[in-house]
């Protein structure tokens, strides 16, 4: 659903919400339901649920305070410190905003819901009133827990530890959560979390504080989400973002980010002059990391996007063992060393082989949650898809399980439409042996490709054993008494070429039969400088490859742009970033349109264009049919066994 208008929290309204906050902190009063009173009966004396559930000393309603609980941990776990520790004190500033930023929520929900009103006139509603009346209620108080929580996060996660794993683990749930009214659900959260934090087992040091804080609160969110479905009323919850003035904080419905805050993860690093022939590929490659270097943090925008040069999707394609893993690697090391350089915040972010799941649903909610990273743009993200075809396969194949169809639909639905957001500072890249096996609707949403495929002349076989040998070289000098090539320096084919010009002098005329045919027919009615001459081949191709669409035009137009923003960034800019990557938006938007302007002049549009549509159309054809040839010859195979087969067996008799 999109959310179609924005609205503002004012600081200055949260300031007169603040003392509500403090009061809940300060004392709440809670009477357990009884079954989270039985809970664990039999367990052990320690165990920690049996703890809370005696938590009221048999009393029907207890009083809590949490303020004073972590004054007493200060008092455990630092006794001669006169101030509170930071982190105790971060925890406790976490939860009073997040409390307040509640209530400031549940108050917006009230006008927008016409809760307020019924609350105004409670006395005099007749039976379907009540109803929507303790209906209302209950979706006020799940949105302001959630609200709550989600603040709490939000102000905690840089404090807390990467790794909570042993803390979720002394973590034994909350045993009862309360929708009943906004007063009893935050007495209820506060009562266990509170019971949580005087638990000597739970907290060891005050860092435990803040991790358990964020233990518990992500819990809270959890068990919010499985009662969502239950919620009515939610309209004006899901039609809006509510954004905090000054700030990155923003609520969008139950949308939950931090499910994504996602750790860069480690890889090996590799340069490009280690990767034999790929010339397209390592061009790409080099390109790409440009291009998101140029995104612009205080606008949230990327100036390649306005010229057309940034692409959120790519692919790459080719047989086994041309070096994608590598290329990956080597992406991955060039984008790194920049950012590090430009003190700029790099995400590694590759799709988790483990994303199938075998529960209804739950392929989707991981594809989820690695898409949501996507959409931080406080960062650079790559975001590579190894062996694509494994998760984003044709979903008309036969025994394609519903895992890969509910993430394709996660994937198709961020990439474009109305989740789908796109600041310039992140790319997915797609990287397969076989383009012919992934979704059809995945590859339309590919805006740049390129072929990964290894070594292809003499010098990129010569290159590719010097990189083998070298090493013997290295260690035992002579040993390795061979000639070298008298007229090649060892890896000098291996630089990165400067423009695509130099990699596709090649591409005259359709390689592929049929776009040939197409291509000739056209040529014969339209000379190719004329618009004419495209429509008409694109209806060609149309008839050939019924699938063949406005998408396909609208990429080949984005392979055009690409094009025409194909030049380098002044080295000057990188050795003084000054000069360029820490300007403001629109000076680095001009600086670029003037370079742009002035690699243009000896470029010719109409055959950039001719260049283009010939390539992306061989790619079309060969993706199509590559597939079919490779049924053709693995039955042809069958049969050259079952062949040879017979003749040995008859000579045998």
């Amino acid at each position: 659903m999109e959310h179609n208008s924005t609205f503002p929290i004012k600081k200055s309204e949260l300031d007169v919400l603040r003392d509500e906050a403090s009061s809940y902190l300060k004392s709440i009063s809670w009477e357990q339901g009884s079954r989270a009173k039985n809970k664990d009966k039999d367990a052990k004396d320690e165990s920690i649920l049996l703890y809370l559930s005696k938590a009221n000393n048999g009393s029907s309603a207890s009083t809590t305070s949490v303020s004073k609980t972590i004054l007493a941990l200060k008092k455990r776990l630092l006794p001669d410190s006169v101030a509170i520790p930071i982190l105790l004190n971060q925890t406790l500033y976490a939860v009073q905003e997040g409390l307040t930023l509640g209530i400031w929520i549940k108050d917006s929900y009230y006008d927008a819901s016409g809760l307020s009103s019924l609350n105004e006139r409670k006395s005099a509603l007749d039976n379907d009133g009540k109803r929507e009346y303790e209906s209302k209620m209950q979706t006020a108080t799940a949105f302001m827990l959630f609200a709550s929580a989600y603040k709490i996060l939000h102000v905690l996660k840089p404090h807390a530890s990467d790794d909570l794993s042993v803390m979720k683990q002394k973590f034994a749930g909350i045993p009862e959560l309360s929708l009943m009214s906004p007063l009893k659900g935050v007495s209820c959260a506060l009562f266990y979390y509170d019971k949580y934090l005087a638990h000597p087992e739970i907290i060891k040091s005050d860092k435990d504080v803040a991790d358990f804080t964020v233990v518990y609160f992500e819990a809270l969110i959890a068990e919010i989400s499985l009662r969502r479905s239950s919620l009515e009323y939610t309209e004006t919850i899901l039609d809006r973002t509510y954004k905090l003035e000054n700030s990155d904080f923003a609520i969008s419905g139950w949308e939950n980010t931090f499910q994504g805050t996602a750790k860069s993860i480690e890889f090996n690093k590799i340069q490009f002059e280690q990767i034999v022939g790929n010339r397209d590929a390592k061009h790409f490659a080099r390109r790409l990391t440009e291009r998101m270097l140029s995104y612009d943090f205080e606008a949230k925008k990327n100036p390649f996007q306005e010229l057309g040069g940034f692409m959120p999707v790519f692919m790459g394609y080719g047989i086994p063992g041309t070096g994608k893993s590598m290329l990956i690697a080597a992406i991955a090391t060039r984008l790194k060393a920049h950012c590090d350089n430009l003190d700029i915040p790099f995400l590694f972010h590759p799709m988790p082989d483990t994303l199938i799941s075998t529960f209804q649903g739950g392929s989707a909610e991981k594809m989820v949650d690695w898409m949501k990273p996507m959409q931080d743009p406080t960062k650079l993200i790559f975001a590579p898809i190894d062996d694509a075809e494994n998760n984003l396969q044709e979903r008309t194949a036969q025994g394609v399980s519903a895992g890969v169809k509910e993430v394709i639909g996660v994937f198709l639905r961020y990439t474009e439409g109305a989740y789908a957001v796109n600041y310039g500072n992140s790319s997915i890249g797609l990287f397969t042996n076989l383009p012919e096996m992934l979704d059809k609707a995945v590859i339309s949403r590919v805006q740049g490709r390129f072929k990964i495929d290894g070594a292809r002349t003499e010098h990129d076989f010569l290159d590719q054993d010097h990189l083998w040998w070298r090493k013997l070289d290295q260690t035992m000098p002579d040993f390795v008494n061979m000639q070298g090539p008298n007229d090649y320096k060892y890896l000098q084919d291996q630089g990165l070429a400067s423009n695509m010009g130099e990699i596709l002098n090649l591409t005259d005329k359709p390689t592929e039969l049929r776009v040939f045919d197409a291509y000739d027919k056209a040529e014969k009615q339209h000379k190719t400088n004329s618009h004419l001459f495209y429509a008409t081949l694109y209806k060609e191709i149309q008839k050939i490859f019924p699938f063949f669409s406005s998408r396909d035009v609208r990429n080949i137009q984005s392979a055009v742009s690409l094009r025409l923003t194909d030049f380098d960034l002044e080295q000057s800019w990188f050795d003084n970033p000054e000069t360029y990557f820490k300007k403001d938006y629109n000076t680095k938007f001009n600086m670029l349109q003037e370079l742009m302007k002035s690699n243009m002049k000896g470029l010719d549009f109409s055959e950039i264009r001719r260049q283009e549509v010939v390539r992306y159309l061989d790619n079309v054809a060969t993706i199509a049919d590559t597939d079919f040839k490779r049924k053709v010859d693995a039955r042809i195979n069958q049969l050259n066994i079952e062949t040879k087969a017979r003749e040995l067996f008859s000579n045998d008799q």
